[in-house]
């Protein structure tokens, strides 16, 4: 399984030059923790998350009392270039999944930008990757089958799935479809395991 296969497209993005205020509206309208930040040339320049827009954001309570060395806090910028992360961090679409679970996980990022090229063409958060874990046993099987049965017919291939993981008998019992139908269905998202045999086992 790919990126490509479990990010979310397409993607909302925002501009240095926009304000910190309309990027919190698009992270409260849409549920997300970060936004790509793209350049004049549409190139992943940063990434701006809910902790950049609420950093010095609110001022102290009136009531509350400073000591006597504690100076008032510089008003922050106002637009998400003065407050986004940098450098840029992505991805490309072809990524295993695997390899982007550790970044993810390693790194504690919650979302990363996909790229393809020099463009961002999705992202991928953790939310995506429950998602896929979610996915129902019958309609991961459906996926399954129907691409097999695009590369080597409907009849040929017995597909049953448990909790994710895919079991395909090969009706022909030929080595070399069996490797390609292990890659068609690791490529079907939810699936965790994928072991295929022929009918002598």
């Amino acid at each position: 399984m790919q990126a490509r296969d479990i990010m979310s497209s397409p993607v909302v993005t925002v501009t240095p030059e926009m304000t910190v205020k309309y990027a919190a509206n698009l992270l409260s309208a849409h549920g997300f923790t970060a936004l790509p930040v793209l350049g004049g040339d549409g190139g992943l320049v940063g990434v701006v998350t809910e902790a950049d827009l609420v950093r010095d954001r609110f001022p102290r309570d009136a009531r509350y009392r400073a000591g006597p060395d504690e100076r008032p806090a510089a008003p922050p910028s106002g637009t998400v270039g003065g407050v986004m992360t940098t450098p840029a961090v992505g991805m490309d679409a072809g990524t295993d999944v695997v390899d982007l679970v550790r970044v993810l996980l390693e790194d504690r990022i919650r979302s990363m930008p996909i790229v393809d090229g020099a463009h961002v063409v999705g992202v991928v958060t953790r939310r995506d990757l429950v998602r896929a874990l979610a996915r129902d046993d019958t309609v991961i099987s459906a996926d399954v089958r129907h691409q097999l049965s695009i590369y080597g017919g409907p009849r040929r291939w017995t597909v049953e799935v448990h909790d994710g993981a895919v079991e395909v008998v090969d009706a022909f019992d030929d080595e070399t479809d069996r490797h390609v139908a292990t890659v068609l269905a690791q490529a079907v998202p939810g699936v965790t395991a994928v072991r295929v045999t022929g009918t002598t086992g």
